[in-house]
């Protein structure tokens, strides 16, 4: 099925199944969801168990799987942001997903851990190098929110919780999953900066980085331009409703 979305482009009516970073809150998508369903879009953002010692990858990837069940149809597009490039993988080989987009995200290679990802792929290096480069401050409240209105910062829920039990497990693919993936990076972001992106994915996946505006936490920072984005990639999909 398609439809005309408010930007004007004929494109598959699909539901997103939005995957948060760590912290796990599904409010880091609550000024996306209104704009998706607004372009004709269902929605879905998930809260992850992060506070949880016990909860690893599992029990990260079968939330999101309860999350999708109450999918009515459509094409399913699941988008996984930062840390939630662990867990939106392993979704795609549980359940039929059409399109898988990473946000700012991190992409792991099998058998390694989360905790090593970050010595892997020279973050730290990689995010010094951008700071000098652009005189940014090597803070990590500048870094997340210095694009976020903080009248949207006031409203984050506290305290902010992430247990450490995900980053101690070893991925568990043997490889990337077969589902057609898009890579959307942030140009302003000072986390992950966008040339340590292109690096990383072009390294891992062979794959082109999409830019767009915005920094690390660019649902909140600029949720419009993203919902355009999300939606516009429907238009790549040849898919009936199932």
């Amino acid at each position: 099925m398609s439809s005309a979305s408010t930007t004007g482009q004929h494109d598959v009516r699909a539901t997103f199944l939005l995957v948060p970073g760590a912290g796990g809150r599904a409010w880091y998508w609550h000024r996306l969801v209104p704009e998706l369903r607004a372009r004709g879009s269902g929605a879905i953002a998930v809260d992850l168990p992060a506070g949880d010692d016990d909860a690893g990858l599992e029990q990260y990837t079968q939330t999101v799987l309860d999350a999708a069940a109450s999918c009515s149809g459509g094409p399913l597009v699941v988008v996984g942001q930062s840390m939630g490039g662990l867990t939106a993988p392993l979704v795609c080989t549980r359940v039929q997903v059409d399109l898988l987009v990473l946000l700012n995200a991190m992409v792991p290679r099998p058998g390694e851990t989360g905790g090593e990802w970050w010595t892997a792929t020279g973050h730290e290096q990689a995010r010094t190098e951008a700071a000098r480069a652009h005189g940014w401050p090597l803070d990590d409240d500048d870094a997340f929110l210095h694009d976020v209105p903080p009248e949207v910062v006031a409203t984050a829920p506290v305290p902010f919780a992430q247990s450490g039990t995900p980053f101690a497990e070893p991925w568990p693919l043997r490889a990337w999953p077969g589902t057609p993936t898009r890579v959307l990076a942030g140009r302003d972001d000072r986390f992950f900066p966008v040339a340590f992106q292109r690096r990383v994915v072009g390294e891992r996946l062979g794959l082109p980085v999409e830019e767009l505006p915005g920094g690390h936490l660019v649902a909140l920072s600029r949720p419009a331009e993203l919902a355009d984005r999300l939606v516009g990639s429907l238009s790549a999909l040849s898919v009936a409703d199932r």
